[in-house]
């Protein structure tokens, strides 16, 4: 795992470019389009080139994390002096079948690389550490995060740790106001805005609940007001949204929990799997 998603400078700006102002994005858009520029060049002549301020160009750098322009070149140009073949590439409306399913396959494994390089090894620990100490865990996720809370729900429960999820939002509202400092609540959303999850995440936060975030935009609301922020990185084509790709990233994210949790618990872990594969094992022909 990679210390700090500090460190790259062309994912950091695409996941959060919905968040840049009108200004940001311009910088944004030159230094997608025009690296090599970036990189031989000066703030004088990126500036000039773009038509704003040299200030400008420098708090964009510190907005996504660097000390500067030059910090910021210096990560820039690591990113593109290898030959990388980009394996996100678009589908095309004359793409046949065998294609499209090259381009998805390829597109997903691009996102857990991304995220893999990204994820703060820290904060894992840390959400690791959490959820083993937790009276009780509960997954929270509306929409297709939903989706992954009920398949978190589905890992974790194999565990012998007290697990719960919601499907409808009232519930989990409902759910969330029953929390204490003894529990964990686990908040998960691709954009880190859903208005229902920041609601949760409110109602867990004045219950004194330690809260986990699972995002993809680091500057979002959910990302910056959990205890621990968990972040996946994904982008967007023109017939698959960001949102699908990021949910590989997601369900990736809770195994790796999953696997975690259930080899600190030795024993006690061992003993509640062979409960629920014993229960399990009468359904099967």
């Amino acid at each position: 795992m990679a210390t700090s998603h500090m460190q790259h400078c062309l994912m950091r700006i695409r996941s959060n470019y919905p968040t840049f102002s009108a200004k940001e994005k311009k910088i944004a858009d030159y230094i997608l389009e025009k690296p090599q520029n970036v990189v031989h060049g000066t703030i004088n002549q990126v500036a000039a080139d773009i038509g704003i301020a040299d200030s400008t160009v420098f708090r964009f750098c510190k907005r996504i994390g660097f000390k500067g322009f030059q910090n910021m070149k210096v990560v820039l140009a690591s990113e593109i002096v290898e030959p990388i073949h980009d394996i996100h590439e678009k589908v095309l409306l004359n793409d046949n079948e065998k294609t499209v399913i090259e381009k998805v396959f390829h597109s997903n494994i691009k996102t857990l690389e991304d995220t893999l390089k990204v994820i703060d090894e820290n904060n894992f620990k840390a959400a690791i550490t959490a959820i083993l100490g937790a009276r009780r865990v509960e997954f929270f996720g509306v929409g297709g995060s939903n989706i992954i809370a009920l398949d978190a729900y589905h890992k974790l429960i194999r565990t012998g740790i007290p697990v719960f999820a919601q499907t409808d939002t009232h519930m989990q509202l409902m759910s969330a106001s029953q929390m204490t400092k003894e529990d964990v609540a686990v908040l998960i959303s691709h954009t880190g805005t859903t208005k229902d999850i920041l609601k949760t995440l409110e109602i867990t936060k004045e219950n004194g609940v330690k809260t986990v975030g699972i995002t993809s935009f680091a500057k979002s609301p959910l990302n910056e007001s959990v205890d621990i922020p968990l972040y996946t990185l994904s982008e967007e084509t023109d017939f698959r949204s960001e949102a699908l790709a990021s949910r590989i990233a997601q369900l990736s994210v809770i195994d790796a929990i999953y696997v975690n949790v259930l080899m600190a618990r030795k024993d006690s872990g061992k003993v509640s799997l062979r409960k629920v594969r014993s229960a399990i094992s009468s359904e099967r022909i």
